[in-house]
């Protein structure tokens, strides 16, 4: 019984829920129970509490025994470590916050709350949500659930392998330049990059301000949609923040769609298995009357460049409160003056890849080499942006990889350039602020899952998703 129940997707467990077919405190049980087991191989999560999730599973039963329970209440969730949560640790994965207990919750988790959602436990992530692999971590490294041998992708990975792995039913995310997507790619799930502002930022942990952005990663297309509606909104706390309108999916006429593929995707780097998949997603859609239109991206070449020096250079001013005196860790060494513990506690909290962004970002915004480097990425920033507009003007969404390869050999990845490079289809939707949905589409080979990825103009996230349902059918 607790594995067909896990094996439900989140529509299923609220339909379910709500047929009395069983409990939410049944429902939460089986996942903690599967956490127990798989936990130990996997490392999906920091930070968990079994008694805190079945006292909000009861709580939820007495809402859906009254008959009028949002739509969540009930379901098992889990939730990136860098979305504070009052009263529940909120690390980043860094020793910096190593910790931490937030006096407030970030406006997603409150309205997750809100909807009775079951927090099951803080899902590990690449420190402060720099990385690809979920290896830089100061705490754990989580495998992926389909090979352990393989990196879940980052830097949401904890919160994709605790979906994959069947230790939630969905899980928030953080997606500055492809955090959610990646790991979703990597574990076959799905996963939304909002629209820019569509969802609150307040009580995320920043990286880089003008990227970042929360996101679901859930088993189908469907869920994802629902979760979506549940975490929008505009919210004054995030002068950023809009209503952008429904995100859940609509019938469509593929007839009239017009699907954008672009060469200047299909690189050296991709693998040949991920040519593939994409070359078939776009055949399936074109065996639906889709047509297929070829759109230029002549800066697209310069989006990985730029997003990594502005979102460096944005970790250097946003990290900076860190510094041992107002925000942090401390260093413990006594004799410190005021210099030295400024200097030891960032020395010493700090791990590797955040302090080398720091240092690139400090260089590109310091002086002598601002004009050099931080304003030309941002001149390739708006020349990427125009672009996009343009080939927006000729088709309806765009369809690309989700990322190069299959889930990558745990420790392959050590080499950065290496790393960064697993960014290159998902950082333009980031720099554009434009949604893309990551979603599952073949395999490749030991079985392991394939992704493609669709593109959309800004708040375009139902089109996004009805079309991932016409694919996600396609798939089966």
């Amino acid at each position: 019984m607790m594995d067909e129940m896990i094996s439900r997707s989140l529509c299923e467990h609220v339909e379910a829920l709500r047929n009395k077919e069983y409990s939410a405190v049944e429902l939460a049980g089986a996942f903690l129970k599967r956490m127990e087991e798989a936990e130990p191989s996997i490392g999906a999560y920091l930070w968990s509490s079994p008694e805190m999730a079945l006292e909000s599973a009861a709580l939820a039963d007495k809402r859906l025994a009254l008959g009028n329970a949002p739509l969540l209440c009930g379901i098992p969730m889990s939730l990136k470590d860098n979305i504070s949560t009052k009263d529940i640790p909120t690390t980043c994965a860094s020793r910096m916050l190593e910790g931490y207990i937030p006096p407030y919750s970030a406006t997603v988790w409150e309205k997750l709350s809100d909807e009775g959602c079951v927090l099951l436990g803080k899902t590990n992530m690449d420190e402060f949500a720099m990385g690809s692999c979920n290896e830089n971590s100061a705490f754990a490294v989580t495998k992926n659930p389909l090979d352990t041998s393989r990196s879940p992708g980052g830097s949401s990975g904890g919160s994709g392998a605790s979906v994959a792995a069947g230790e939630a039913v969905f899980s928030i995310g953080s997606d500055t330049g492809g955090s959610v997507r990646t790991p979703a790619a990597y574990c076959g799930l799905v996963g939304m990059k909002p629209t820019y502002g569509r969802v609150s930022r307040y009580g995320l942990v920043a990286f880089a301000s003008s990227f970042d952005q929360i996101g679901p990663i859930t088993r189908t297309v469907k869920d994802n949609a629902t979760v979506l509606c549940a975490i929008s909104g505009a919210d004054k706390r995030d002068s950023q923040s809009r209503n952008g309108g429904s995100a859940m999916p609509c019938d469509i006429d593929p007839k009239k769609l017009r699907v954008g593929i672009c060469e200047e995707f299909m690189s050296d780097g991709v693998s040949e298995q991920v040519k593939n998949a994409h070359r078939k997603a776009a055949d399936a859609l074109l065996g639906m009357g889709a047509q297929i239109v070829q759109v230029k991206l002549p800066n697209i070449n310069r989006a990985l460049g730029a997003y990594y020096v502005i979102s460096s250079a944005e970790a250097s001013s946003n990290l900076a409160r860190f510094d041992g005196i107002r925000y942090g860790y401390r260093t413990k060494n006594a004799s410190a003056d005021m210099d030295d513990i400024y200097k030891m506690s960032r020395q010493e909290g700090f791990g590797r890849e955040v302090k080398r962004r720091i240092m690139l970002g400090t260089h590109a915004l310091s002086e002598g080499f601002r004009d050099e480097y931080y304003k030309k990425a941002l001149l390739a920033k708006a020349l990427l942006k125009e672009d996009l507009e343009k080939a927006f003007s000729e088709c309806d969404l765009i369809l690309s990889p989700t990322v190069p390869s299959a889930a990558p050999v745990l420790g392959s990845l050590e080499d950065p350039l290496r790393a960064y490079m697993t960014d290159v289809f998902s950082v333009p939707a980031n720099i554009a602020g434009i949604p893309a949905l990551a979603l599952p589409f073949g395999t490749g080979e030991g079985g392991l899952p394939l992704s493609v990825q669709l593109m959309g103009r800004k708040f375009s996230e139902s089109l996004l998703y009805s079309v991932g349902l016409l694919l996600e059918g396609g798939n089966k």
